[in-house]
């Protein structure tokens, strides 16, 4: 028996040290044109990737549409070709926008973990109409909160539609990846769409209970010579803008402004990029989606800025959704004398951040902003530093430091403005290389001259993932006094626990794919006082083999107010502080097929709601005319039937998006957004044109009207403000 435990591990031991990667990438001399035709003659002897394996509707067969993928390289550039196989030739594409969403239209992406660690990865997507989209995972890719496809960079590729097949091919310069000079292995993967089939695949076979993009499921590549430094050290970004604007409502003139700036990146060594930004200008940042608020807290809204985008894990993942000690957003706004939260100018800033070594990253951050004495907005510089250093397979450790300095504050104004405010603490993140386990808990304190002490935040979760459980837990705790003024807290004083637990099924045949049930709580206690929140949920969902989803759950909520609130959002009498309430609700979701030429996804709601009932619902239809056109309208409706108000009370939010892709470098985009809760109708119309590569000119239609209803119960409809914005941007590689 010895002998044979020896012989079996000395096998495991010589074929694990034996395995072969999944590719050998061969460098070459010779040119290949971009036209997806797949002619050169390089093409005819790489080695080839292929035998995808399906995620959709099963895990556990080959795809019936095959994928072959390519790679060769050069000094400068990794040249790719893809063969897409597919049952006929009616490719489904809706749009010829880049930076598509890659669900339901015939697509393959590809990601490349440079550094190997299982936690980032660069991705790079192409449709069958040859239209492209480029991104950054974060967090090993386990949520699709990790996936951004804001983060631009060079590249170039072209498709070619064949009979049952459609193929392409990228050429990706080195210097839009960071990696370490010398490096002769990185980890890869690549996953399908076949929307004509209703598939999905994927290269290195990811079980469909994680996510398609999840980086543990990676597999090793090798290029056949250590990799060099990229030539383009330095890319500088200029952009010019002017503009006319028009505030109705206070009777101004019309002001013409034009302005110049711009950004750079200067890579110090292949892993680490310094970003420079002077000046900053973000009006082409495509406009917030309204939403209906009926929340007693903070909303949060994603940052959008291409200039916080690259390595923004590094500096905006720690703690939880709602107690994180840095988010960017806070950087360029204010509040002035009226409490208003205000643009506020961003002179310049400057960001390192990378890899120093194989398993250390490194973020330091320094912006300073304006002041406007007329507003009562003091110039503050703010510093962050984030240190990661990776543990064992897939986790790390992290430290944070966040510094706001306000400059010059007045004496007088000392008792009312903090002169500075600090953040600091430590995050561990846990992955282990099954994917199985994950969590994470951590400690951050904050410093600020108006409180004694150092108040803190905590937190920490466990989950349990498999094929058929679900299981997580989670607490939370925020003191009284705990401040992140460059963070995003949602409420503090408190302690929380969230326990979920899920189970899911595979029916072997019939509509349903997968049938899920499940309940989760969440628990909220003020310490001193005992529990102020519960929502306790129970319910079932799943997806259908046609691509619908669906859930119903029926919730229980109880609610302590310790102020007046007004559960309605519409500025009506508000309910009593020191009052609580226990409420029932019945709650749903269904989704269609993202595929057809029109589908919706709808969310109702109906039962108890505090002191009586609401019912309502939100959701999205969307018409598509494909590949150019497609209508969008969003739409939130409630209805508040509650004992303390003399009638009823409503809330409607309408947001039609009109999307027109005149080419794959024109693009125009249309909001048109009506919301009673705040009385604000928003058109904002957006016409991109990118005549080079990340080369872009904009040309951006804002419009705000007060629509309400006046005293004589009249409706109204007048104008606030207008702009029109011409902004132009031009990439430049040294």
């Amino acid at each position: 028996m010895q002998k044979l435990i020896f012989v079996v591990m000395w096998c495991c031991t010589i074929s694990y040290g034996f395995a072969q990667p999944l590719l050998v990438i061969k460098k070459i001399n010779e040119s290949i044109q971009i036209d997806g035709e797949l002619n050169e003659p390089v093409w005819q002897t790489a080695q080839k990737l292929q035998n995808f394996q399906q995620y959709f509707p099963t895990d556990t067969v080959l795809a019936k549409g095959q994928s072959e993928l390519q790679m060769v390289y050069d000094d400068e550039y990794l040249y790719i070709s893809m063969k897409c196989y597919s049952a006929g030739n009616d490719w489904v594409v809706n749009s010829l926008r880049r930076d598509y969403r890659g669900g339901g239209i015939d697509n393959m992406t590809l990601t490349f973990d440079a550094f190997r660690d299982k936690t980032n990865a660069y991705f790079f997507g192409i449709n069958a109409e040859g239209v492209r989209r480029e991104g950054i995972i974060a967090n090993g890719g386990t949520d699709f909160r990790d996936f951004d496809e804001s983060w631009d960079n060079k590249w170039i590729g072209e498709a070619k539609k064949g009979d049952g097949y459609y193929s392409a091919e990228l050429k990706i310069p080195f210097s839009s990846m960071r990696y370490n000079e010398g490096s002769q292995f990185w980890n890869f993967g690549a996953y399908r769409f076949d929307a004509q089939c209703n598939e999905w695949s994927t290269l290195t076979g990811v079980p469909r209970n994680y996510p398609m993009t999840n980086l543990g499921y990676n597999q090793e590549i090798q290029w056949e010579e250590p990799l060099k430094a990229s030539n383009s050290r330095v890319s500088i970004i200029p952009f010019a803008t002017t503009s006319l604007v028009k505030n109705y409502e206070d009777d101004e003139p019309t002001e013409l402004g034009y302005d110049i700036g711009g950004d750079a990146k200067i890579a110090i060594t292949p892993g680490l990029n310094l970003d420079l930004t002077v000046n900053p200008d973000f009006s082409q940042v495509e406009v917030d989606r309204q939403i209906t608020d009926l929340s007693r807290f903070e909303i949060f809204f994603p940052e959008r800025r291409q200039f916080f985008l690259e390595n923004a894990d590094l500096f905006g993942d720690f703690g939880t959704n709602s107690i994180n000690p840095f988010f960017s957003r806070r950087i360029g706004i204010a509040e002035n004398n009226d409490g208003d939260i205000v643009q506020n100018r961003i002179y310049a800033g400057a960001r390192l951040s990378g890899k120093v070594s194989e398993d250390l990253r490194v973020g330091v951050l320094n912006m300073q902003t304006a002041s406007d004495e007329s507003s009562g907005i003091y110039a503050t510089n703010f510093s962050v530093l984030a240190l990661q250093q990776k543990l064992w397979a897939r986790s790390n450790i992290s430290f944070l430091g966040v510094n706001k300095q306000v400059l010059n504050v007045d004496q007088q104004d000392t008792e009312t403005v903090d002169g500075y405010n600090r953040v600091f603490g430590v995050d561990f993140n846990f992955a282990d290389d099954s994917n199985i386990w994950t969590g994470k808990t951590f400690v951050h304190g904050s410093l600020t001259p108006s409180v004694d002490g150092v108040p803190i935040s905590h937190g920490a979760s466990i989950n349990y993932n498999t094929l058929n459980w679900d299981i997580s837990y989670a607490h939370e705790y925020v003191d009284e006094n705990y401040d992140a003024q460059v963070g995003f807290v949602r409420r503090k004083n408190y302690i929380r626990f969230t326990p979920e637990i899920g189970r899911d099924f595979y029916p072997e045949s019939g509509f349903f794919n997968r049938i899920g049930i499940g309940g989760e709580a969440d628990f909220f206690i003020r310490p001193g006082f005992g529990k102020t929140d519960h929502t306790i949920s129970f319910g079932v969902g799943g997806q259908g083999n046609n691509n619908a989803r669906f859930r119903l759950g029926l919730v229980h909520d109880y609610v302590f107010l310790f102020d007046e609130f007004d559960p309605t959002g519409t500025d009506a009498e508000p309910l009593s502080a020191d009052t609580d309430y226990n409420y029932l609700s019945l709650q749903g979701q269904y989704g269609t097929d993202r595929r057809k030429p029109i589908s919706f996804r709808i969310s109702p709601y109906i039962g108890q709601y505090f002191n009586g009932w609401r019912y309502g619902t939100s959701g999205q239809i969307t018409f598509v005319s494909k590949p150019k056109a497609s209508l969008a309208i969003d739409v939130n409706y409630n209805l508040f039937d509650l004992q303390h108000l003399d009638d009823t009370r409503q809330t409607f939010l309408i947001g039609p998006r009109i999307d027109y892709t005149f080419s794959k470098e024109v693009f125009l985009t249309t909001f048109v957004q009506y919301n009673t809760q705040s009385q604000n109708t928003n058109i904002n119309a957006r016409l991109q044109w990118r005549f080079a590569p990340v080369s872009d000119f904009f040309l951006v239609f804002t419009d705000n009207y007060f629509s309400g209803i006046d005293p004589s119960d009249r409706f109204s409809f007048n104008i606030q403000n207008r702009s029109i914005v011409a902004k132009i941007t031009y990439w430049l590689n040294t």
